[in-house]
């Protein structure tokens, strides 16, 4: 049997506008930007100096806007379902950045419909790249997890 290979340029350029959507809110926190400014950035300049240097295949920007726009609009909602799986006593804020901002991206993304298995699969990716020694990478799995558990609960509530 032939395996289907599921690295078509449409799905490397969803997960380019995956990683991005981690870059930027890293970005916005870190350097107090706003939506527009990282928006403006990423679409005028990294996606096209990424996509000339051929680092990357272009980024579906709007996934990329979508993400990061919901992440911004339910950020109160995302924080408080992020922190809910946390241990007690660990406030949002003590987490790494860059995995708050996996959480973040992922969190919006499942509220935005995209199945959880791929919403899952696709940020470990991203965290695996972050984090290649392997204990965040465990806990962005049980938090991925859970957080796709309790949205697809209460989207069916």
């Amino acid at each position: 049997m032939i395996k289907k290979n599921i690295h078509t340029e449409k799905n490397v350029s969803k997960a380019v506008s995956r990683l991005y959507t981690v870059q930027a809110l890293f970005q916005m926190e870190s350097d107090n930007i706003t939506l527009e400014q990282v928006l403006s950035e990423f679409t005028n300049y990294r996606d096209k100096e990424n996509h000339k240097l051929n680092n990357f295949v272009k980024a579906d920007l709007a996934l990329f806007r979508q993400i990061l726009r919901k992440t911004i609009e339910k950020q109160s909602f995302i924080d408080q379902s992020i922190e809910g799986l946390l241990k007690e006593g660990w406030p949002i804020e003590r987490i790494d950045p860059i995995l708050r901002s996996i959480f973040r991206a992922a969190c919006s993304e499942l509220l935005l419909g995209t199945p959880p298995k791929v919403v899952i699969n696709e940020f470990l990716d991203i965290a695996k790249a972050f984090f290649p020694a392997g204990k965040q990478c465990q806990l962005a799995n049980g938090v991925l997890d859970a957080l796709a558990k309790n949205i697809m609960v209460k989207e069916n509530s």
